[in-house]
């Protein structure tokens, strides 16, 4: 077994939903997904595609018509000044699996890599995986808003640094980069020869109004199709997919057909029948996704202020995603009290720790419920435990 496989940390989300799993009285909010089921003309349209016998292997780039109908999405969103052609395209067999490919076609061991943190652990596994020297340049929280040292960021990235990862909006934190920093972060990384990986999921689920295309900015939106950037997006938030595992990549012409030959030796392609269900969700994106942003708003803005309203808890309305990121005071191992609040309060969240070590004491807060009252419930679970646990300190 490789090392850098060894040495990779367990996920300490993982450890903390497993002390709960099973338990029916423990309200789940610990993944990054909502419990809502996927559409039923979606499910309908992979239901279809089995029945005529639609299970056999597909193209490694993926079915023409879905990579189609992904550039006809993907121009209509970000294609103002240039259309993104297919031939930038790969579909994939979800989001973490194109971040995977991104990884393996573009770093090789002792590579430097700098990625901007707190962030989803896969990304940063990945690079670990792939033999690289990860640096990591912190978000910095500003009453309970994290904010980006643009001057940091760019020290950190030289003529060594082969990769950027970025994920915005960021989760688990909410932030969400401007398209000012986007254009700012991309031509710096031009003059060092830089590639920057954006993990952009979360671009659809953006609560502000500062974009024409209502959706949160992307480096696409700066960028040119020569330039060293790969966009990775995935079917599982907007299109409430998380276990279809369906995702597709952006990036430079010349990539895509050594893309193909990559996904060959992971997965081969993707299954038929998820990508009909994906084709059929994106020609429905005007009748499933802006419902979907809309009641997630609602869930953010049902929790936050109740949140806001507990004393000791310091955290501030995210731009994007579907998390509330709060800080609890006098509870410094947030993975002992995401533990203790699974076992004595029945409120599963996710620990800050598992996205960076600067988000001790931080805990993640998944407000994609079906059910919003499921989200004032866990508030007065929280302040419940809170109460009993008057002294403000974990005994640990």
């Amino acid at each position: 077994m490789r090392q850098a496989v060894m040495d990779l940390e367990e996920s300490r989300i993982r450890e903390v939903a497993n002390a709960g799993m099973g338990r029916p009285d423990v309200l789940a909010f610990w993944f990054g997904e909502s419990d809502e089921v996927t559409p039923d003309i979606v499910r309908q349209a992979a239901i279809d595609s089995m029945q005529e016998g639609e299970t056999f292997y597909s193209h490694n780039l993926g079915l023409p018509e879905l990579r189609q109908a992904v550039s006809d999405y993907m121009s209509a969103l970000h294609g103002q000044t240039k259309v993104i052609g297919v031939d930038r395209l790969a579909i994939t067999s979800g989001g973490v699996n194109a971040l995977m490919l991104a990884a393996q076609a573009l770093i090789d061991a002792g590579d430097e890599v700098v990625a901007v943190t707190p962030v989803w652990p896969n990304l940063t596994a990945q690079a670990l995986v792939m033999g690289a020297q990860l640096k990591c340049v912190p978000l910095r929280p500003v009453s309970g808003q994290w904010q980006l040292d643009m001057a940091a960021l760019k020290s950190a990235i030289t003529s060594a640094t082969r990769m950027l990862i970025v994920n915005s909006p960021n989760n688990p934190t909410g932030w969400t980069l401007s398209r000012a920093e986007q254009a700012e972060i991309l031509a710096h990384c031009r003059s060092t020869g830089t590639w920057v990986l954006a993990d952009e999921v979360y671009e659809r689920l953006y609560y502000e109004t500062d974009t024409a295309n209502g959706c949160a900015p992307s480096f696409l939106d700066v960028a040119q199709p020569d330039d060293r950037l790969v966009v990775v997006h995935s079917f599982s938030k907007s299109f409430l997919m998380t276990g279809w595992r369906l995702g597709w990549l952006v990036m430079p012409a010349a990539m895509t057909p050594h893309m193909g030959k990559l996904i060959e030796f992971n997965t081969s392609c993707a299954s038929v029948f998820t990508q009909r269900a994906g084709l059929i969700a994106l020609q429905n994106t005007a009748d499933i996704t802006p419902r979907v942003v809309a009641h997630l708003k609602t869930c953010r803005d049902t929790l936050l202020p109740l949140l806001q309203a507990v004393p000791g808890v310091q955290v501030a309305p995210a731009k994007g995603g579907m998390y509330a990121f709060f800080k609890l005071e006098g509870h410094p191992d947030s993975v002992v009290t995401a533990k203790r609040l699974v076992a004595e309060a029945g409120l599963g969240l996710a620990p800050g720790e598992a996205f960076a070590l600067e988000a001790a004491g931080w805990l993640r807060w998944c407000f994609a419920s079906k059910d919003v009252s499921r989200l004032t419930e866990g508030v007065e679970r929280l302040k419940s435990w809170l109460a009993k646990n008057e002294s403000g300190a974990d005994p640990h």
